[in-house]
């Protein structure tokens, strides 16, 4: 066989195209990779919950990162153990504290598979309730008794850049935070030092594979560590231009398999 590889899929923008689903050309691509022996997981800003399908889908047998690197375990070898690095709660209550002084809309706290929302909100509700979580609704400086894995503000266009210039000059140190506008302006913040990368080199040293020989997929900001540590690199056709400037290379958007061309092309899959 031909060295062992470590392929890691973003999902949203990137594995999963616009509709949410995996093309049948790429998957056919990834199963190939998976029979010759090389490991395919996953790296994600979502919650285990709502990516599990995928692991399935794909018949994943690997670690799996998510929340952008503060919750990462192995579904199906609970020896690998469990990292979770959740903020600390008195910064997740002081945020909450310091949000009462600017305009927004919600604020909603995870811990792993649990959901606090500050306000009730049947919108956020629908999206939150994907994989059963248990969701408690109340202030969150009363409700919220675990230290969170992370914290969401959901606020708008105008607030999101009056609001994180706030949390940077107050709570630089302790957190990273990051933007995103689908589906509404919502302001993602998670512990210090965090980011899909921390995961990635804990799961390729598990493997044995080094850095050059893992290839990585990504399309958003939250993807710009893990795309500069991994030895290939590679940015989506549609992914934002500050990812594609760091990128080794940039392939196919998400709606023309550019997971799938790219890995077919350079392990000489023969898949498609």
């Amino acid at each position: 066989m031909a060295e062992k590889h470590l392929i890691v899929l973003d999902l949203d923008g990137t594995l999963l195209k616009d509709d949410k689903t995996i093309s049948s050309k790429t998957k056919k691509v990834l199963n190939k990779a998976k029979e010759l022996g090389h490991e395919v997981m996953i790296a994600t800003g979502r919650p285990y919950r709502s990516s599990e399908m995928y692991y399935n889908e794909l018949k994943l047998t690997s670690p799996i990162v998510n929340f952008n690197g503060a919750f990462v375990h192995h579904p199906k070898d609970n020896s690998f153990g469990i990292r979770h690095t959740p903020l600390d709660m008195s910064v997740a209550k002081d945020i909450v504290e310091s949000c009462n002084s600017f305009d927004f809309h919600n604020i909603i706290a995870e811990v792993i598979d649990d959901v606090y929302i500050h306000y009730h909100d049947e919108k956020l509700l629908q999206i939150f309730n994907y994989g059963n979580p248990t969701i408690t609704t109340g202030d969150l400086r009363k409700f919220l008794n675990a230290s969170p894995t992370s914290l969401l503000i959901h606020t708008e266009e105008e607030q999101l850049k009056i609001i994180r210039q706030h949390l940077a000059d107050v709570h630089a140190e302790v957190i990273e935070q990051r933007s995103w506008g689908d589906p509404f302006p919502i302001i993602e913040i998670v512990k210090h030092g965090l980011s899909k990368a921390v995961g990635l080199k804990e799961v390729s040293q598990y493997y044995g594979i080094p850095r050059d020989r893992i290839i990585a997929f990504g399309d958003e900001d939250n993807d710009l560590e893990m795309i500069d540590y991994a030895g290939y690199g590679i940015a989506m056709g549609n992914a934002i231009d500050e990812l594609k400037n760091i990128a080794k290379e940039v392939t196919y958007t998400n709606e023309e398999d550019g997971i799938g061309h790219y890995l077919n092309d350079l392990l000489n899959l023969k898949a498609i």
